[in-house]
């Protein structure tokens, strides 16, 4: 399984480029667990948090599709992907 971390306020083109290495994991056939991680104040911004592990999701929803749920544990907000098909070995 393959890890993603976020803050709530991460910037588009940081959220483009982890979406695009979650993608490539996910061709790969890795599970892809998407972390929403929160300091201090932030906590009082969960929505934040969930808003953007809902665009995570539109964004990867065609090469993959939820094993786990939105949910919060602790300081931590995640979900978990799987890839809807998995890549073939190539035999020799």
């Amino acid at each position: 399984m393959k890890e993603i971390r976020f803050h709530p306020n991460t910037d588009t083109h940081d959220f483009d480029f982890k979406t695009k290495h979650a993608a490539n994991f996910l061709e790969e056939g890795h599970k892809v667990k998407a972390v929403v991680m929160f300091k201090g104040r932030e906590m009082a911004y969960q929505n934040l948090g969930e808003d953007l592990l809902n665009k995570f999701i539109e964004r990867i929803s065609d090469i993959a599709k939820i094993e786990s749920p939105i949910k919060m544990e602790g300081r931590f907000m995640n979900v978990i992907v799987v890839p809807t098909k998995t890549k073939t070995k190539k035999t020799k």
